[in-house]
């Protein structure tokens, strides 16, 4: 009910007045005056060299699948450096802020930041790097290499993927826009209940927080069912399952998660939602609600959405190590095995997050060992890395090398993760930055995948590799800082520091801080090194002409098209032969044959239909966080018209000729460039896509 909204609301701007604005809080003048500035950059550079109406032709409107995976590493990688941002605000305001007698500054007691901005900090921190940050860097690789993989041209509903993105893109706005805008939550990136609630959290923080996830969940559910149906109906000729690479198997698992863990968070959110909004009380202890009907439903998600990003990783790994091992994976069957009984088990260990809210032995036992079963698998498949690599032609190129931190990454959160399984230790450790440490060595893996995937898919993209020098920089710094960090994070939790201290009043700790202090250093010199790696690469890109295998040492049919992958990806659909494609191909010569005759290819057309669905998207989820509802009202109708336009979209596409293929094949041969589609929209028919 509008009556439950503390504080002054009017129809024309709802909650939204002026004094939502923190221009007085110099920390937030600064991170402004840069992303405008940024900004102003990026916006003049563009009409300088007149590339509006290219952006909105090749990248705004795309259903292309690599372009689309691109954005959504974009915007992940942006993401991250702002989660990172954050993190180093909290590393540094606790080494600053240690001890009762400890100085304060810009109206700080201890420290630089005020309780309800450190709260803030740190809540869009964890909510950031994994809904934000990880998530579409990881949906990116899927997007990007999957149907390169299986065969196909594109995914099995180029439409609703643009979708997919451009909501998340919506999502990821809403995040930054909290930051200029009202504020953000302080309740924790989980939505600890009680503080969620209206009376504990009056202002726009939780709703920011709620709406953002709710909007991104819409988008990664929608991809989780477009990457099912590509894998499961769109393979090339021959592709049998146990012919598909292991990225796509991740994939494939990775994905079923998604589209039953995402719907239980909707479901969460949208009681919250209730709560907040209409005056129910599904989680209000004492006005017949339960708080930990939310823990559970959250953390139901919670679980399998920690696979739902580590299955990729291990997807990447195992893409990785077999190419610059020169070796096929060891034990395929069991690696794919593995990989499900990984996402099966994900929902069986949500409650080990609260083994000390007094359930009783027999459950916490049962979730003991079942988050113990996880190890099984995870072993099988670090011995099967381990096999892979033994006796291998091993090359360190860096993404070798991220991958194999990745994997010791791994073996640390893991074996950690063990111990946590244990109760006991639990009860011990429990909201520790132990605890924390575990968790950001399983997240950390994840960004080192990350990290591996685009230095090692880049060049079949762009045509041109990252510059290797600079990026065994950026990998070695990165390093070097995580060890860092958190060799000393594990040690302040083992002498009992606990999470979310916007001061540590222990100075015994002091040291420790001091050395985590030094990793965030280290990070923020290996961000240097990465700009600095995508200066060099980009200044020098000419220099190089590439073959469709880079590296030379590939092994799966993604490096059997030409480098930069075409539009169209394959002139002919390609007949897969056995598991390990490439690899078969090279062995017996036939890596560079050319097909006899080309057929015509139908591709989908652009749209502009899914960003401004996404724009609509995003003006309904800042209407409804500031309550003004004839804007939130306008929004719908908007999105409900798109959707409504779009059902009598027949879907028309273009056909690419065989004489053009072969014309477009030529010219990559000779080393043009030529990843964009030309302006076919003469060439409309009303034929289906695929």
């Amino acid at each position: 009910m509008q009556l439950q909204v503390p504080g002054p609301w009017s129809p024309l701007l709802g909650r939204l007045t002026l004094n939502a604005i923190p221009y007085e809080n110099p920390i937030l003048q600064v991170t402004f005056a840069v992303v405008a500035l940024i900004g102003l950059v990026i916006v003049g550079l563009v009409l300088y060299h007149k590339k509006v109406g290219y952006l909105w032709r090749e990248w705004l409107t795309t259903v292309d699948h690599k372009k689309i995976g691109v954005m959504y590493i974009i915007i992940g990688l942006v993401m991250l450096f702002r989660g990172f941002a954050d993190g180093l605000l909290i590393r540094t305001q606790q080494v600053l802020a240690n001890g009762p007698h400890a100085a304060g500054m810009l109206g700080a007691k201890h420290g630089f930041l005020p309780p309800f901005h450190f709260d803030q900090v740190y809540s869009a921190h964890g909510t950031i790097m994994i809904l934000f940050a990880a998530t579409p860097i990881l949906t990116g690789f899927q997007n990007i290499v999957v149907p390169l993989q299986i065969g196909a041209r594109d995914m099995a509903f180029p439409y609703m993927n643009a979708v997919s993105l451009w909501l998340t893109t919506a999502a990821a706005v809403l995040v930054m826009i909290s930051l200029f805008v009202g504020d953000f939550s302080q309740a924790g990136w989980v939505g600890l209940i009680p503080l969620t609630e209206l009376p504990y959290s009056p202002g726009v923080g939780v709703d920011y927080w709620m709406w953002a996830i709710q909007i991104s969940s819409v988008g990664t559910t929608l991809n989780a069912i477009n990457m099912i149906v590509t894998i499961v109906d769109m393979r090339a000729p021959g592709m049998s399952w146990f012919r598909m690479p292991v990225f796509s198997w991740t994939t494939l698992s990775t994905n079923i998660i998604g589209l039953t863990a995402f719907p239980v968070l909707g479901v969460a959110l949208a009681l919250l939602g209730a709560d907040r909004y209409l005056g129910t009380h599904f989680f209000t202890a004492g006005m017949g609600g339960n708080l930990m009907l939310y823990t559970n439903l959250f953390w139901i998600w919670g679980h399998p959405e920690v696979y739902f990003l580590i299955l990729p990783t291990f997807g990447v790994i195992s893409e990785v190590i077999p190419a610059f091992s020169e070796k096929p994976i060891f034990g395929y069957v069991t690696m794919v095995a593995a990989t499900f009984a990984i996402a099966g088990i994900s929902w069986l260990v949500w409650l080990h997050h609260f083994f000390t809210m007094g359930a009783g032995p027999d459950i916490n036992g049962f979730f003991s060992v079942a988050t113990m079963l996880v190890g099984i698998p995870t072993g099988v498949k670090v011995f099967n890395w381990m096999f892979t690599l033994y006796r291998g032609r091993i090359t360190y190129s860096v993404p070798m090398l991220w991958a194999m931190f990745g994997l010791f990454l791994l073996l640390v959160g893991g074996l950690t993760g063990m111990m946590l399984a244990i109760p006991a230790i639990n009860y011990t450790v429990h909201d520790s930055v132990f605890v924390i440490a575990h968790f950001h060595c399983m997240v950390l893996m994840v960004v080192c995948a990350g990290f591996a995937g685009v230095t090692y898919w880049f060049p079949k993209l762009f045509g041109f590799k990252l510059d290797e020098g600079w990026g065994k920089a950026f990998f070695w710094t990165f390093a070097i800082g995580t060890v860092t960090v958190f060799s000393a994070m594990f040690a302040l939790g083992f002498e009992g520091e606990t999470r979310r201290l916007d001061w540590t009043f222990n100075t015994a700790w002091k040291p420790m801080l001091v050395v985590e202090e030094v990793g965030m250093v280290l990070y923020v010199i290996s961000l240097v090194f990465f700009a600095t790696m995508l200066v060099v690469s980009i200044r020098n890109r000419h220099k190089q002409r590439l073959a469709a295998d880079p590296w030379g040492t590939s092994r799966t049919l993604e490096w059997l098209t030409p480098t930069p992958v075409p539009f169209y990806n394959y002139a002919v659909t390609p007949q897969v032969n056995t598991r390990d494609e490439l690899a078969w191909r090279r062995k017996y010569g036939l890596e560079n044959t050319k097909p006899d005759v080309y057929e015509d290819i139908h591709m989908p057309r652009n749209s502009g239909l899914p960003v401004i669905l996404g724009a609509l998207a995003g003006v309904w989820g800042f209407a409804m966080i500031w309550r003004i509802w004839w804007l939130a009202a306008i929004s719908l109708v908007g999105i409900v018209l798109v959707v409504i336009i779009r059902s009598f979209d027949k879907n028309a596409g273009y056909h690419l000729q065989p004489a053009e293929v072969e014309a477009m094949e030529r010219d990559l041969a000779i080393g043009a460039i030529m990843a964009e589609q030309s302006d076919r929209a003469h060439h409309h028919t009303h034929a289906e896509a695929h």
